[in-house]
């Protein structure tokens, strides 16, 4: 089976003016076809989200008026702009909704569905939308409607930013993707508001930015980053803040915008397998989006100088929001606008600098979590995740149960490039269930087609072995299909394991479900609004690549080596010596330094090819 969202790159898309125009002209002829009598562009088959989708599509066809004159599309715009001024505002406060400061205020909002308590608290980022619909026709609309209509148009732009900001508690399902995105439509509306008042909107919208947004970063990675539906970062909407920031800083030129989407930039870079496959969030695990992070993506891609193109996007979403068949939905339309306005070109090549939670090269990498453990690594095409036993994840070794991974005290790194190699050295001290303080060892190095990893760590009681990973999906194309093997060799036994079938708690690498799917299985609420991320905390096993000893290993330690990316012979040699341990294998020698490290305690490493 393949996974269903984690598709294409994004930077294959096609981004010329041609290319627009042509997306564009589908757009038009799927509006004038659907228009209803009334003035209606919602999707038939549209439920949820719904409350901005037919502005969405009015907005688009506003565009294309502004770009080919094409004389059918004034009268669809304003036939279809006058059906949700007059079916599509609501005033009177939606039953159940849990979020007011003020009852009864009179102000208008957009609604997630249209039936009355139907599903209220999706009301909030509907009315975001709708109010970033309404400010781009503000902005594309000049000449082709009328004075009234504009009037009208901009009274309610406003009104949708009282709402957000007045009525209504400020971000309520502590969404940064919304927030920065209600932020945007503050910005964009003060542009077209009266000298003065524009400029107090324009700086509430900042001091919201400042003080309900930035004042609220959580860390992960060594970055702070805006928090996604209580988490730090989640891999469908985190791209969208991106996209958010880019238009923030396109609109308003305000240097706090680029410096936080540098950040987060960086973050998507160092978590990003070359080949674009990402997975967790607190929201969705593999939901990956994808026209609503090209403006982000694109735009940052250039400012730190890194291809995040590769980010592989729900490429059914390529253009703009879809429904099943395929169909237009208007959802998310000002993204499409957006990315066509701004002139950044993809920047392609990779950055070259050393980054602390990232070793790439070539067709491998490695992306490493907080604690320096490996989140994903990809070798050969295929992606391995953090393996799970007795209730822990991560790579390293394990004895009688225990993995030593989770650092009791300051982990170090030594990065070097050599002979055509890239390395990365972690050194961790753990301390297991017997107390005792022992410092892993672990060195990753990479040619840029196969990646050795080598742990060494003081000497294990009973028979220790190295839980190596959890082979989960290939490329596959333009796809990316679920696996549960991998090109690995190790000097030791190599042995691949599978828990016991039937248990929620286990996760058989063989079964078709997604990584996603179990974790919300897992995850204390419900679909969609549960922590994925938590839910996967509770796996108690999964399958696993189980590394034992490899022979040879000098002194009081235990060695592990590995080889992934490549099968055939694979017999390292080691030394242990003055210099620290020295590790030789069919493409280079590296010397592991002590534990100690230098004068500073920073470790040691040499490598050659």
């Amino acid at each position: 089976m393949h996974l269903p969202h984690q598709r294409g790159p994004l930077h294959d898309l096609p981004d010329t003016p041609e290319a627009y125009d042509a997306v564009l002209a589908d757009v038009t002829e799927q509006a004038l076809a659907r228009i209803t009598p009334d003035g209606n562009l919602e999707h038939p088959d549209a439920v949820d989200d719904i409350g901005d989708t037919s502005l969405g599509v009015t907005s688009l066809l506003a565009f294309a008026w502004q770009r080919t004159q094409d004389p059918r599309l004034p009268e669809a715009v304003r036939r279809s702009l006058a059906f949700h001024l007059r079916e599509r505002v609501y005033t009177e406060d939606n039953p159940g909704y849990p979020n007011l400061n003020v009852r009864n205020s009179g102000l208008p909002y957009a609604r997630y569905t249209l039936a009355a308590g139907a599903h209220p608290i999706g009301d909030w980022p509907s009315t975001v939308w709708a109010l970033l619909q309404t400010v781009n026709l503000l902005d594309t609309t000049d000449g082709l409607v009328d004075d009234e209509q504009r009037t009208e148009l901009l009274e309610l732009a406003h009104g949708y930013w009282r709402w957000l900001t007045e009525a209504t508690f400020f971000n309520p399902q502590e969404a940064g993707n919304q927030a920065i995105g209600c932020v945007v439509g503050g910005l964009m509306l003060a542009r077209h508001l009266r000298r003065g008042y524009g400029e107090l909107v324009s700086a509430r919208a900042l001091r919201l930015y400042t003080d309900e947004i930035r004042a609220h970063r959580v860390r992960d990675r060594a970055a702070l980053l805006p928090p996604e539906h209580g988490g730090a970062y989640d891999n469908n909407y985190g791209p969208i803040s991106l996209s958010f920031l880019a238009q923030a800083h396109r609109v308003s030129h305000e240097e706090i915008f680029a410096e936080d989407g540098d950040t987060l930039a960086r973050y998507i870079d160092a978590r990003l397998t070359n080949g674009g496959f990402d997975i967790g969030g607190p929201r969705y695990s593999e939901q990956h989006s994808g026209f609503e992070s090209v403006l982000g993506l694109r735009y940052f891609s250039r400012r730190i100088g890194s291809d995040l193109g590769r980010y592989r996007g729900d490429t059914r979403w390529g253009r703009h929001a879809a429904q099943a068949d395929g169909g237009i939905d208007g959802h998310f339309a000002w993204m499409l606008i957006w990315q066509i306005q701004d002139g950044t070109r993809w920047h392609r090549e990779p950055a070259m600098a050393a980054a602390r939670h990232q070793l790439r090269s070539g067709t491998v990498s490695v992306a490493f979590d907080d604690r320096m453990t490996p989140a994903v690594v990809e070798a050969g095409g295929t992606y391995y995740l953090p393996a799970a036993v007795n209730r822990q994840h991560g790579f390293g070794p394990v004895t009688d149960g225990f993995l030593h991974c989770r650092p009791m005290g300051e982990v170090r790194v030594r990065d070097l490039r050599a002979d055509g190699l890239t390395a990365k050295l972690v050194t961790k001290p753990v301390v297991g269930r017997d107390h005792v303080l022992r410092h892993v060892r672990s060195l990753y190095v990479t040619d840029g087609t196969r990646l050795w990893m080598t742990v060494a760590v003081e000497r294990l009681p009973g028979s220790p072995y190295l839980l190596a990973g959890l082979p989960y999906a290939a490329d596959d194309g333009d796809r990316v299909r679920r696996v549960a093997t991998g090109e690995v060799t190790a000097a030791g036994e190599l042995r691949p394991t599978h828990p016991e079938p039937g248990r929620t708690d286990h996760f058989d690498a063989r079964s078709e479900t997604t990584q996603e799917l179990a974790a919300f299985a897992l995850a204390a609420d419900p679909r969609g609004y549960g922590n994925p991320d938590e839910g996967w905390r509770h796996l108690v096993a999964s399958t696993a690549l189980e590394a034992g000893p490899a022979p040879g290993a000098p002194g009081d330690l235990h060695v592990f080596a590995l080889r992934y990316g490549a099968e055939g012979p694979f017999a390292p040699e080691f030394e242990l010596g003055e210099q620290g341990l020295t590790v030789r294998t069919e493409a280079f020698t590296a010397v592991i330094g002590e534990p100690a490290g230098d004068e500073r305690g920073e470790p040691l490493l040499t490598l050659r090819g």
